[in-house]
Parts: C-alpha cells; structure tokens; sequence
C-alpha cells in the first residue's frame, strides 16, 4: 500500500491531510519538523513526501536537498508545500529533485492528482532501476553476432546525448528493449521511461494518450462516463525522462502535426486546456515500416522525419544473425526456467540446429514465445530435443505445399482441439506476418481483421504486440 510522509509544522494542515488522503486509501505518517521526518525515512520507506517549505528547524529546500542524499536505494518523490509560492522558489524545488510544487491554500483535486501522478513517477522509477540492473543479460542485446556487437557500442555512445533516436526493425526485433537500453545508459535513467505503442491505440483517442485533457474536455462528463477529471498524456508523464513511441509510422497525418508541434516548442496544449505545458522529454521512436517509402506516398510528414531521425539505429532480424540463436535460447530457457520451477532444463544441439534452419519470420519475440511454450508443453523433460519443437519450426520454407500433410502428421502433439487450433492459428499469423513483411497493419488487411483485433488476436497467442 502506497505510503505518504506529511511533513509540516501546522497541526490543522496535517490532520486534515492525514484524514482526507487515509479515505483516499493512503497509508499516512506525520512529522512537525525536518529532523523528525529525516529519522522517519532513515527507518522507513516511504512514496511520496509532501514537505513544506517553512518548517522551524530548517528550511524545506535544505531538507529536501538531505534527502535526495540519503543512501537509500528507495528514496521516496518530495512534493514541496509553500504559502509563499514564487517561479524563482518552485524552479529551485525542482532542480533539488522535487517532483512538483503546491502552494497553500492547498487545493484538494491537484493535491491528490500530483499525489497519484507522483506515485507513478516512483514506480516508474523503481522499474527503470531493475531493468538496467537486469540489462547486462537481456535478450534484447544478448549476442556475440557482429550486428549486436556494434549495436551495444552505438548505445554505449549516443545513449548519454539528448538527440532524438529513430529505431528502425522488423517486428519482434527487440526494438522497444533497445529503446529501455538507451534510456538505462542515458543521463536520464534516473528519470521515468514511458512507452506509448501508436498502432495500437484507436485514432479518436491517440491525442488524449499523447497530450492528455483537462477537465470538461470529454463529452459526457466524468460522473456519466467514468473519466477521470483529468489525465496527463505520455508527453507531460515522461517529463524529464525518455518517452518511447512505438510504431510512430501508424500515427496520423493529423497526430503526427502535434507531435511535431510538441517537439519544435517542447510544449503542447492538453485537450481542454487554456495554457501550454512545457515538458523536457527525449523522445525515442520506432518504427517497422520505410519512413522514407511513406514520405513518397503522402503517409508520413517529411518534417517530422527529420525531427525524429536526429540518430538513426538499426535492429537487424533474427536471421541476420542466427549465430547468436544459441545464447538467446540459453537466456529464455534460464528466465522461463525459473519461472515454472525448472531451472536445469537444456536444449540439445539437433534442437538448436532446427532453429538455426528457421527462418524466424517474427525475430527475436517468436523465439521467446517458442521456448516459453516447449517448457508448458512438455513439463517432464529436462533436455529439449528436436522432437520437442512445434510444426513451425520443422515447416521447410521452401515447399510451403508441405505444411497441410506435416500439420497432420503432428497432431497427435496436441491434448486437446483447441491447443491444435490455437497452434494452427498462431502459426497462420505468423506466415502471414512472414509475408508482409513482419507489417502488422498489411498483415491485419491480409487476414480481413481490424488492427486492434489482430493485437489482441496476437496477445491471447502469446505473440506479443510489443516491438
């Protein structure tokens, strides 16, 4: 349960905080001064101060500066409470590492909206710090091929800049893993790291996700629809921090003149709003698709283009590279491995030389998906053999008019009807996706489907709609 530290020396501010934010569901502790709060979080952890500004034993800034010292690996976001608000005050809160700054007479809706956007902030934080504790053997750059070695150099060289990145991959390459990578190695990593997958958000709604609204700008009203009075959009989440925008070719001609807007003024106005909210965020795009293929056909803004494509990288296809297929399988056998309870589990080298005869039409993320599966499927071995493996593997790409007579062949690998549809299904997406290029939106036309309803096709059939 979140925990709130309330530091302020008026009684009547912290009962009445401490009484409105416990209905909130908020577990709250109170201090009068800066020493008492300082002995609280060298005891405790605690998610979210709110400190005010004049306390009798010190100033707030300097006990908010002793605090973002503090050897802690869990140190908690401060949010400063001044009666005596000022630009100069709040700018200087903020360069001490200050989440936001209120001011008194608190108002109650942006107290708990800063209190719930705060606690994000730490989450988000908490989450960056364990996956670049993990990064030095994610898959996501797992690989001794000369690809991925000059991948990890390029990171380790442009990810400490501020210019703006544009990954290009076919879908499943590990492009969003790149993306955290960059964000883990950057002056930034401190900061949040926010993603926002643009195919997969329907087109009435990417502006809000983007830029948020503020209150009265959704039809209906909050009581009749649910919606919150206000939300921020990815852009004013990630600020400070790198926002990663996956799949930025499927945005709109009329987005993409907003986001473009947005990164020439590192501003935006939220939907509803009668002020610009000013953000410093590093953005990090992705993309499966020819930006320069979509300039030529009026899909893509060549303005835009050139915003984004500051730092171009490249995540070359898993059969670019299928040396480094078995130190991936080696990597996913020990997470899933761990997972199920089976840490000893190996792949035999006829199993691997399959894979290696792959084609591998959906990289990286399909090899992931397969090894996850040959664990369930077969709960008592403890070496995969070639045997193991499912039909896509042992389909010769050459001689597509096999596959029907192998399906059959191999049905008796199946328990149960909807295990075998299921792996035909899958199996048929992925062909598909093989066909147009590893393309969600061609694949989704090929298969007569909604775009959302492939994604969601795709996540129940555990092929992830993550890049």
């Amino acid at each position: 349960m979140d925990h709130v530290l309330i530091v302020d020396d008026e009684a009547e501010i912290r009962d009445s905080l401490e009484s409105i934010l416990s209905e909130e569901g908020y577990v709250v502790t109170t201090a009068a001064n800066a020493g008492e709060a300082l002995t609280l979080l060298a005891d405790a952890i605690y998610d979210v101060v709110l400190l005010d500004i004049w306390l009798p034993d010190r100033d707030g800034l300097e006990a908010l500066a002793e605090i973002r010292q503090m050897d802690s690996a869990h140190l908690p976001e401060v949010v400063i409470i001044s009666g005596h608000g000022t630009i100069e005050a709040a700018v200087h809160a903020t360069k001490l590492g200050a989440y936001d700054f209120l001011e008194k007479p608190l108002s109650l809706e942006r107290t708990l909206m800063v209190l719930k956007n705060a606690m994000t902030a730490r989450q988000l934080r908490e989450d960056n710090r364990e996956f670049a504790r993990q990064l030095s053997f994610h898959a996501g750059v797992t690989g001794d091929s000369v690809p991925m070695k000059a991948l990890r150099q390029q990171i380790k060289l442009m990810a400490p800049t501020n210019g703006r990145v544009l990954i290009y991959g076919e879908s499943g390459t590990g492009k969003e893993l790149i993306g955290r990578a960059m964000h883990a190695e950057s002056l930034r990593r401190d900061r949040v790291f926010v993603e926002l997958n643009c195919a997969a958000i329907p087109e009435g709604h990417i502006e809000t996700e983007l830029f948020g609204y503020r209150r009265g700008a959704i039809s209906g009203g909050p009581a009749s629809s649910g919606a919150p009075l206000e939300k921020l959009g990815t852009f004013e989440r990630a600020d400070g921090g790198t926002l990663f925008l996956d799949e930025v070719g499927d945005m709109s001609l009329k987005t993409q003149a907003r986001v473009l807007r947005a990164l020439d003024e590192q501003g935006f106005l939220p939907v509803g709003a009668t002020h610009p909210v000013h953000v410093d965020v590093r953005v990090i795009a992705a993309t499966n698709k020819d930006l320069e293929e979509e300039i030529a056909r009026g899909n893509f803004r060549e303005d835009l283009f050139y915003r984004l494509n500051v730092i171009p990288f490249y995540v070359p296809p898993l059969r670019e590279r299928k040396e480094d297929i078995p130190l991936l399988v080696k990597e996913f056998l020990r997470e899933f491995g761990q997972r199920y309870g089976r840490p000893h589990v190996e792949m035999h080298a006829d199993a691997l030389e399959a894979l290696r005869q792959y084609h591998w039409p959906g990289n990286v993320r399909e090899l992931r998906n397969l090894v996850e599966r040959v664990l369930i499927l077969n709960p008592k071995a403890q070496r995969i053999e070639r045997r193991h493996l499912p039909m896509l593997v042992h389909r010769d790409p050459r001689d597509p008019a096999r596959d029907g007579a192998k399906s059959s062949s191999r049905g008796e690998e199946f328990s149960t009807l909807l295990e075998a549809r299921e792996a035909y299904e899958r199996d048929y997406i992925l062909k598909k996706l093989d066909e147009c290029s590893g393309n969600v939106t061609r694949t989704a036309e090929a298969l007569g489907l909604e775009r959302s309803h492939l994604y969601r096709k795709m996540k129940a059939l555990g092929v992830s709609v993550k890049e």
